[in-house]
Order: structure tokens, then C-alpha cells, then sequence
């Protein structure tokens, strides 16, 4: 059945909480979205307007693309592209940033805390919208600063630069990702943090992802390895085995199968040592272990495939987890049950991978890769299958 095309936005969040199975009423929306029953009740009559913010909280709750409620109906990854000038146009700058204002350090620390927050729950229209006017602000704030202040300035420049890299990198910019993993490495030296500097080899991964480069960066990741702190606090394990988790998957796409079983298990090793977590920026822990475990049979692929649908048997991800390393698993999932015959199975693990993180989902290759196939298998199927694919834009 499709969505009412007249009466609003209310009209058409009022219809989408209607159809989810099980139905939301208004105050379990409420709730998922953490916005007060008031505000859902006038938005749903019409009686107030709603913002981007409260917009795409709704949104994420009922699993929807924010585009499908918004009023002009502008796709996500359309807005998202949009704004990339704006943060390609904040980077230019870094060294020689505008004269403007600069709140206070606990404020700084804090905006640059709530923008890792939405990265990891795969906000990316938010990202998008505010992280230019955070970077110029941090760029002004570190050019300024005293020598005392400097140091954790660079650390909040490199924590930005990361929340940014993932809009750039998930929406297909990688020029712009390298160009932010770049000024990563030029800021993080001053932070002298040597646990930031592990975060930071995870994430210049990316590069060599979309390279292909995979045998490199395992080199990389291993150079990263030798230059981490030994383990012996939590956030030093946590640092070397997330490290490690990286590495095991690069090692996958890599079919280097001995190298991804080494650091999958010494992944392993380090998460019976501290409990499931966000450590600098990434998580961390047996559960995000054992997700990584999944994406590496799937890399390696082959005889390698049965163990995902094992470990799915046997395990999903729990709530704690980041949404975005939730709907990953997912997908992952997805295309093993793909690949082993079970489409109505691989359907079903898209839908949910798109319910806990819409945005990264529709912006996964693999998704638009599964659905087109998909489509092309069950021509006859349902609308539902028809409405996906044209959701994330399978061909």
C-alpha cells in the first residue's frame, strides 16, 4: 500500500506508525524517538512544524527514510551531497581559519562528543548540516589557543574530522575521506595521544578500502600494531584490538585467510578484558568481536560463508551495540544467506538492517548490489521488494 502522497508531514508519520508491525501508537513513538508525546500529538494534527533534528529522530524510529515524511520529499543522499561543498569548503581553511566566535572548551568538547554520538547511530544528514560550522570553530579554537590548550584542541580536530570522514567516505566522496584522514595525521601528532593515533590508523583504512589496496593496508594496520601501547589498561586493549578487528577484516578482502584468523583471534584475546564499549570513537568488545567475525567469512567467502549463517544461529547483535554496527551485521548476513540460496532470508535481514540505521543501509553498495539481485530472482514478488530496491537505488 503506498504512503499518502497529501497532508503533510504529520499525515504521513501518522500513516507510517500505522503500519509498522507491530503499529506504534504515538506514545511508543515518542519514546523510540525521544521527543515528548506533545510534541508527536501537534506534529501528527499539524499544529506545529518539526525540525531537521526532530524530523529525522522520527524517522530513525520508524525505520523510514526522513525524505518520506519531510515536506519537500528531498532524498537523504541528495541533501547529504549537497552539503559536501560546504565541508570541503571548512577544510580549506584548517590553517588559516575566519575570524568568528568560539565558545568556551567544555562547549567545544562537548559538540564534538554529540557529533561521535550521531556518527555512530548513522546520522549522517546531521553530520552533514552541522559539521562545517564545528570544524571552522575548532580550526579558529586551536589557531588561538594557548600552548596549554593546544593539545586537546588537536585531539577535538581529530575527532571532528572523524564524524565528518564518515559522511564523506559512506556517501562515496573518497577523495574528500582521504583528504580528512589526511588532516587526521597532521593533527593528531600535537594531540599526543598515542591511543588517538591507533583510532586514527583504524580509520585511514578507509583509504586503502577504496583502493583495493587490501594487502597494504594489512601492512599498514600491522605497522599500527607494533606502534600501539602494550595492553594493560582497558582502553589500551581496546585500542590494540580494535586495531586488530580492522586488520582481520582487511586481511579478508584480501583472501588472506591465515592473517585474518591471527588477528581475529587476537581480537578475541583483548575484548575477554574489558566489557562492550565506545573506546576513541570505535566500539569495542566480544560483541563487536563476534560482528567481525561475520564480515570476515563473508570477505573470505567460499567454505567460509557457513559460519555466518552459524553465528547468526547462535547470535545477534544486542541493543548496546552502535546502529551502525548493527545494520552492518545485517547486511553482512544478508549476503550470505544471498549467496546460499536463501533470498526470502536475505530480504528480511535488509529490512531489519534498514529499521536499525536507514541511512547507512541505503547508502551500503552491497544493499543496492542484494536488492537488484534480489529483484532479478523473485520478479513476481511483492511491491515490498520493488519499494526497497527503488529505496537504495538498485539497478
Amino acid at each position: 500500500m503506498p504512503a499518502p502522497r497529501k497532508g503533510g508531514v504529520g499525515a504521513r508519520i501518522a500513516y507510517y506508525r500505522s503500519v509498522m508491525r507491530p503499529k506504534l501508537t504515538q506514545g511508543q513513538l515518542a519514546d523510540a524517538a525521544c521527543v515528548a508525546l506533545g510534541t508527536i500529538r501537534k506534529i501528527e494534527r499539524g499544529e506545529r512544524g518539526v525540525s531537521d533534528a526532530t524530523l529525522e529522530a522520527i524517522a530513525d524510529a520508524l525505520g523510514v527514510d526522513p525524505s518520506r515524511l519531510s515536506a519537500d520529499r528531498t532524498p537523504v543522499h541528495t541533501r547529504v551531497h549537497e552539503a559536501l561543498p560546504a565541508l570541503s569548503a571548512a577544510l580549506a581553511t584548517y590553517d588559516i581559519p575566519d575570524d568568528g566566535p568560539v565558545r568556551p572548551l567544555r562547549d567545544l568538547r562537548a559538540a564534538v562528543d554529540e557529533a561521535t554520538l550521531w556518527r555512530l547511530a548513522a546520522k549522517y544528514t546531521r553530520i552533514a548540516r552541522e559539521l562545517p560550522d564545528l570544524l571552522r570553530e575548532l580550526a579558529r579554537a586551536h589557531h588561538a589557543a594557548s600552548s596549554a590548550e593546544r593539545p586537546e584542541l588537536a585531539g577535538l580536530l581529530v575527532q571532528a574530522y572523524r564524524s565528518a570522514d564518515a559522511v564523506a567516505f559512506k556517501f562515496g566522496a573518497h577523495d574528500l575521506s582521504a583528504r580528512l584522514v589526511e588532516l587526521m595525521r597532521w593533527a593528531v601528532p600535537e594531540a599526543d595521544d598515542p591511543l588517538l593515533s591507533a583510532s586514527v590508523a583504524y580509520v585511514r583504512t578507509e583509504t586503502f578500502f577504496a583502493a583495493r589496496a587490501h594487502t597494504a593496508g594489512l601492512r599498514a594496520l600491522e605497522q599500527a600494531l607494533d606502534s600501539a601501547p602494550a595492553p594493560a589498561t582497558v582502553q589500551q586493549s581496546a585500542a590494540k584490538g580494535a586495531l586488530h578487528m580492522r586488520a582481520a577484516v582487511i586481511a579478508g578482502r584480501a583472501r588472506d585467510a591465515s592473517a585474518a584468523v591471527t588477528h581475529l583471534t587476537e581480537a578475541g584475546a583483548l575484548a575477554e578484558r574489558v566489557a562492550e564499549d565506545v573506546y576513541c570513537g570505535t566500539a569495542f568488545g566480544p560483541d563487536s568481536v563476534k560482528t567481525h567475525e561475520v564480515s570476515v567469512a563473508v570477505s573470505l567467502g567460499g567454505e567460509h560463508v557457513g559460519r555466518v549463517l552459524y553465528v547468526a544461529g547462535e547470535w545477534k547483535p544486542p541493543e548496546n551495540l552502535p546502529a551502525e554496527r548493527r545494520s552492518g551485521f545485517y547486511i553482512e548476513l544478508a549476503r550470505a544467506q544471498l549467496w546460499t540460496g536463501l533470498a526470502d532470508d536475505a530480504f528480511e535481514s535488509l529490512k531489519v538492517a534498514r529499521h536499525i540505521a536507514p541511512q547507512h543501509t541505503r547508502e551500503h553498495p552491497w544493499v543496492r548490489e542484494d536488492a537488484a539481485t534480489l529483484r532479478r530472482l523473485k520478479r513476481a514478488d511483492s511491491e515490498t521488494l520493488t519499494n526497497f530496491a527503488e529505496w537504495c537505488a538498485a539497478t
